[in-house]
């Protein structure tokens, strides 16, 4: 995680010179594109991989079924997808970037890309699923080096075109350290087979693709629609400016979402009654918060500095941004211990319906916002969204949080 972070920092910064605030919203935007195209690709199943691999992993038949089912029917998906993304890229450009910009060649190439991405997800899920978690961190560290230096390449030659192509291509040099280390354990030929296709493991897996669907394919298209909104209201250059405090944003949310899916998340799991899920809670507000609305707080001192270290001088109006965006983000942080045990529990359609009431109160409060305070009321709404979204997981897991 460290390592991820160390890097997209130095990305960031090589971004933010040689690209600028109007490049990197175009950045954002297809960066939103991608993460849809991720989950609709991989069709959700990843956690579902994870789960019957481990479970199959001594069983060579049950476990060649799982393989080849998810990779034939990714593989189909990923071919159909790459092919609208080859002959609609002129449309898509229109739609992602706004007929200003013509960026038409890079659907062309995130076509040929993409499904070795999307492979390669799946590889790393069945690695997982095998317990090979050293494997994993290998793989990310190899991805995030190779990223860095398509990246530095190709935006110091060729500017936004660059950034934009690197986003593309980087992701899809996964695959070959992927299959790598899958091919480390098993031979992965012997396990891909049309006869060991399995509708039975088909219906199983779609149980995970549900909510993975939702809260990935709704919150980064909201944002896509929004990001546009600000290009049209108050600019381009404006929305590189949320697109920077977006992503300092996401660098802090990696640690406290690191430590929520690998140690709470497990505990909400095993919790069996309100009780022991009401420690849990209290032990997440206790011993993480505290120390996270004291870092988000230093943060807001040292803001000046911040935004020159990770980006540059003309990235200081971001500044202005903070407050709201922390205020808002402190909320989140709260929100998420509740918001995983709807995970953990299952609570599948409560889940559907908050992520649709989070995202159309972004959606709708931006609007109104961008249009009285400018750039400022887009973090406005960040801050309402999750002043909402609290309430309401503190409503409904009332009976949990007075239990004691």
């Amino acid at each position: 995680m460290l390592f991820k972070i160390a890097t997209g920092l130095i990305s960031s910064k090589i971004i933010a010179l040689f690209v600028g605030p109007q490049g990197l919203a175009l950045l954002g935007n297809l960066r939103n594109l991608m993460t849809v195209m991720e989950t609709i690709t991989t069709l959700g199943f990843q956690n579902g991989i994870v789960k019957y691999v481990t479970e199959h992993s001594a069983e060579q038949q049950k476990l060649k079924k799982v393989i080849s089912t998810v990779l034939i029917s990714i593989t189909l998906v990923a071919l159909v997808l790459s092919g609208l993304l080859f002959f609609m890229s002129d449309y898509l450009n229109d739609i992602v970037f706004g007929t200003t910009f013509k960026y038409s060649f890079i659907f062309k190439a995130l076509a040929v890309a993409f499904p070795w991405y999307a492979a390669s997800l799946v590889l790393i899920s069945v690695i997982n699923g095998l317990s090979k978690f050293k494997h994993v961190i290998y793989i990310t560290i190899f991805g995030n080096i190779i990223g860095l230096a398509i990246s530095v390449v190709m935006i110091w030659q060729y500017r936004t075109l660059g950034a934009l192509l690197s986003i593309c291509i980087a992701p899809s040099m996964l695959f070959f350290a992927a299959l790598y280390f899958v091919n480390k354990e098993i031979k992965l030929l012997d396990y891909i087979a049309y006869t060991s296709f399995s509708f039975n493991i088909l219906k199983k897996m779609s149980s995970y693709s549900l909510m993975a669907f939702v809260s990935a394919v709704v919150a980064p298209l909201v944002f896509l629609v929004i990001r546009k909104n600000i290009i049209l209201a108050v600019g381009i250059e404006q929305a590189g400016y949320w697109e920077a405090i977006n992503k300092i944003s996401a660098y802090y949310l990696m640690f406290i979402g690191t430590i929520l899916t690998l140690y709470f998340l497990p505990k909400l799991v095993q919790a069996n009654n309100h009780k022991e899920t009401n420690t849990v809670f209290r032990s997440y507000c206790i011993t993480i918060m505290p120390v996270f609305i004291l870092g988000l707080f230093l943060l807001f001192i040292m803001k000046d500095f911040i935004v020159r270290l990770l980006f540059s001088a003309d990235f200081m109006p971001v500044k202005n941004l903070f407050f709201w965006q922390l205020c808002g983000d402190v909320l989140k942080g709260f929100s998420l211990i509740l918001g995983y045990n709807l995970i953990a529990k299952k609570h599948t359609v409560f889940f559907i319906i908050t992520e649709f009431i989070s995202m159309g109160i972004m959606y709708f409060a931006s609007f109104y916002l961008i249009s009285v305070y400018g750039i400022e009321g887009v973090v406005m709404a960040h801050c309402i969204t999750y002043v909402v979204y609290l309430i309401i997981l503190i409503i409904y897991f009332r009976k949990v949080l007075l239990n004691r």
